[in-house]
């Protein structure tokens, strides 16, 4: 039926990440933005014109190199010595044995540049191979050939390591930077965050601390001097309602005490009109003085079963109590303002639909459902019945009597105490009018002596 239904969870929006999460997302994009455009710096004006004044060098040594070898005589220890001197100097290795190597790597940049150099200077395309851990130019010389071996002074793959390092070193700073820099920004939002949510327009809170940046000490004071000005707003608010409540029930009393003494020939419709009129101001008083009182009553541990059951018993001994769920749950609750909330609600059903069924889920929180079958709330006026006075336009509504306080109390309540309420329907077509009121204690122990228990009878109340 409709009361098996879960309460929707609160949620202020949809999917939210943090501060620090987003900051360091952005942080990591500005981070690699500009370890590309530093890569892109070191390639153009850095690696660039030293890969080639490198190649060019290169060259020029092995065609200097391949000359001079082939310049001196051959009858001599000349060429001997000049190879020695040469391996010796520049590791420089020049064999006029030709050997068949393979060909070096021809997506080399570097070795393309050398090649292209080489052949520049000599004059004639020259091949490049590989073998020995060198690299050898094959240099044609007059009569022959040379292959000079030597190990390139600049190698490609050298910038993606670059960028590697420069990439994970940034990453680490920018995580570390950001998570102290934007941690001491955070962590005060958050318990901005959580004292908003926690704060109920009761006295007696916890103020922020007011320190840190100076953005966050405004808002701090900010949040301090309008969490002061609210508390004292609805503790005036209490205190002129109540005294009103009480100095107009002062003379309530002498005019049903009036009503009472006239004499036995006045009209006796006339007279019912006048007491019904007075309890109508009574109820009034008393709604309007449980209006005004939204919060201060402190939350206490105790067994639900027990407790809800026995509330709902003094409200009605007739209306049903079903319970869903662990039957020795505990939790914490303002015991009081929960009975009021549940003998408005109960009531509420009984004077707007047929019967009232109180039933209770426990998963995780306990979530009170009263079920009634009426003819139910329209969806597009379940927001509006929670306003003080409002009723809704049908005869039903008109002929059941009532303030139009009885929902705006539930409404206050809750709000004090950080509870959920709101209106779905039955499966007979009722008004299912849920409260989700406690976080469940996990607890195997039994309740200490003198704990509240549930079975301390409630007094009746007057509800609107």
């Amino acid at each position: 039926m409709g009361a098996d239904r879960k309460p929707p969870k609160f949620r202020a929006g949809g999917l939210r990440t943090s501060l620090l999460a987003r900051t360091n997302v952005v942080l990591a994009f500005s981070a690699v933005a500009i370890a590309a455009t530093a890569l892109a710096a070191l390639q153009v004006f850095v690696v660039g014109p030293m890969t080639e004044r490198s190649a060019d060098d290169e060259a020029g040594l092995v065609v200097l190199s391949a000359q001079t070898w082939a310049e001196l005589p051959d009858y001599t220890d000349a060429r001997p010595a000049f190879e020695l001197e040469m391996a010796r100097m520049h590791d420089l290795v020049i064999s006029s044995d030709i050997r068949d190597l393979p060909p070096a790597a021809a997506d080399n940049d570097y070795y393309t540049l050398l090649r292209a150099r080489i052949s520049e200077r000599l004059g004639a395309p020259v091949r490049l191979l590989e073998g020995d851990e060198l690299v050898w130019a094959e240099v044609p010389i007059p009569g022959g050939r040379l292959q000079i071996g030597f190990t390139p002074g600049q190698q490609d793959g050298q910038l993606p390591y670059v960028g590697l390092i420069i990439g994970v070193v940034g990453g680490l700073i920018v995580l570390v930077t950001s998570s102290l820099v934007v941690r001491r920004i955070a962590q005060p939002l958050a318990e901005t965050a959580g004292a908003v949510e926690a704060f109920r327009g009761a006295e007696g809170f916890s103020p922020l601390p007011e320190k840190g940046p100076r953005e966050l000490v405004t808002l701090a004071e900010s949040f301090n001097r309008m969490a002061r000005e609210i508390s004292t707003l609805l503790s005036s608010r209490t205190t002129l309602l109540a005294g009103i409540s009480h100095d107009l029930r002062t003379p309530l009393a002498r005019m049903r005490l009036a009503v009472e003494l006239l004499p036995d020939d006045v009209d006796r419709k006339l007279v019912a009109r006048m007491e019904g009129n007075l309890e109508r101001m009574d109820e009034l008083i008393g709604d309007a003085l449980r209006f005004a009182r939204g919060a201060g009553e402190a939350a206490q541990e105790l067994l639900l079963k027990p407790y809800i059951e026995s509330v709902v018993a003094d409200i009605d001994p007739e209306v049903p109590v079903r319970w869903r769920g662990d039957e020795e749950a505990r939790g914490l609750v303002a015991p009081s303002a929960l009975a009021r909330v549940l003998a408005n609600l109960v009531d509420n059903a009984r004077r707007h639909g047929e019967d009232a069924e109180v039933v209770v889920g426990v998963a995780g929180e306990l979530t009170v459902h009263v079920v009634d079958s009426g003819p139910g709330i329209p969806e597009g006026e379940r927001e509006r019945v929670f306003q003080p006075f409002f009723r809704l336009d049908r005869p039903s509504a008109r002929e059941a009597g009532g303030s139009g306080l009885g929902l705006a109390v539930v409404q206050q309540l809750c709000l004090a105490h950080g509870w959920r309420v709101g209106i779905g329907a039955s499966a007979s077509g009722g008004a299912d009018v849920w409260v989700s009121v406690s976080t469940l204690i996990q607890t195997d122990t039994k309740p200490p002596a003198g704990e509240i228990t549930g079975k301390q009878p409630f007094g009746r109340m007057s509800v609107g």
